[in-house]
């Protein structure tokens, strides 16, 4: 119950927004991740700067936390199992270690029936050695682990590319995926509780620069037939996992309006930051009430709303002038407390909250001008 100690593995902005969330629910935190100087282990109640494999410190946390959480998907799963011995954890260790490697997570998903692209499994050079179907090219070829942000992938045209993409991932695990005719990017966060109660928050349309998280779209723009369907299958996938909090399912809708699955994710997600500022519920609160044991709460959306991605690409050796973006009353702005900007790292959202999707859509673009001129 609220004044409980909570655990949490990791320390980045997603760890930020959740310490957040359990402070104003009356829960403490306590926070372990690596960095002296980190933005979720910055506010938390504790902080141990420990390995995540670290013994000493998962007994310290398991000791001392009436449940555990995480803020990424690459935490170890021997640490997770470890603490699953002695508290509550959440999500449980198979989850995290079928979503943190693409080729587990590719078979999990095409083993239960999900559509997917097409794809190839690549352990080292002797799976080149043969003939390669040229139905894969174009593709992607993506390192099976610790790949995120568009890092650890690598585009293929031809079969002849192939060997030397391998070798430029220093030849680790890969999967090789088919790139398809694409007509948008979706995503779908679903929170699966303890108890087998499921919440779905709105679908929210997705676009990407250099392979990050640029703006969110919410509601997305979709049929409602797919809407729905991407509702069922999250709603499947959560449940085929036997997950329990939150999870972000990402989708690509098909040029010829097919739906596959891109890839999942074992926690609150980027495309999910909107939730925050236009939902009853934010998917943090969501995170904090299912680790609890509590009722899940409503997910419903208040407003349309766009989520932009604030990057270190804006700083330029120096900070913006953030009126820009608060002279609009209806703008929400979120900075991750991160000390130095760098290109590529997130920074900050801002969220812009209208009447309309056009109307936020139009507003958002005129802050994300505004700042780059700054």
């Amino acid at each position: 119950m609220p004044g409980a100690m909570l655990g949490l593995l990791g320390g980045g902005q997603l760890g930020r927004m959740f310490t957040m969330a359990a402070q104003s629910m009356g829960y403490r935190v306590t926070v372990l991740d690596p960095s002296e100087d980190s933005p979720a282990g910055n506010i938390a109640e504790r902080h141990l700067c420990a390995d995540y494999h670290d013994p000493d410190a998962l007994r310290e946390l398991s000791a001392t936390c009436a449940g555990v959480t995480t803020e990424f998907e690459n935490v170890p799963a021997e640490a997770l199992q470890f603490l699953e011995q002695h508290c509550v954890v959440s999500p449980h260790a198979r989850s995290v270690s079928i979503a943190q490697n693409r080729m587990l997570e590719k078979q999990f998903l095409a083993a239960n029936g999900f559509s997917v692209a097409p794809f190839m499994v690549i352990r080292n050079s002797d799976d080149l050695s043969g003939e390669i179907n040229a139905a894969f090219f174009p593709g992607i070829l993506k390192v099976s682990q610790f790949g995120y942000d568009g890092k650890g992938q690598v585009r293929i045209d031809a079969p002849h590319e192939l060997m030397d993409a391998f070798a430029s991932l220093q030849q680790q695990p890969c999967v090789l995926e088919q790139l398809l005719p694409l007509a948008c990017e979706i995503s779908v966060i679903v929170a699966r509780g303890f108890d087998d109660e499921i919440s779905l928050f709105p679908v929210a349309e997705n676009h990407h620069s250099q392979g990050i998280l640029d703006m969110s779209i919410i509601p997305a723009r979709i049929p409602e037939e797919i809407a729905q369907q991407a509702r069922k299958m999250a709603t499947e996938v959560a449940a085929k996992l036997d997950y329990r909090g939150v999870l972000c399912i990402e989708f690509f809708v098909l040029a010829d309006g097919r739906l596959l699955i891109n890839e999942i994710a074992p926690r609150p997600h980027n495309s999910g930051h909107y939730t925050l500022d236009a939902c009853i519920t934010s998917q943090f609160e969501q995170q904090v009430r299912i680790l609890c044991r509590l009722p899940q709460g409503d997910t419903a959306l208040l407003t349309p709303a766009v989520m932009v991605n604030l990057l270190g690409d804006l700083w330029r050796s120096r900070e913006l002038d953030w009126r820009k973006v608060l002279r609009n009353p209806a703008a929400k702005l979120h900075l991750y407390g991160k000390r130095e900007a760098r290109s590529g790292r997130k920074m900050g959202h801002f969220t812009v909250l209208a009447e309309t999707i056009e109307q936020a859509l139009r507003q958002a673009e005129a802050i994300k001008a505004s700042l780059r001129n700054d």
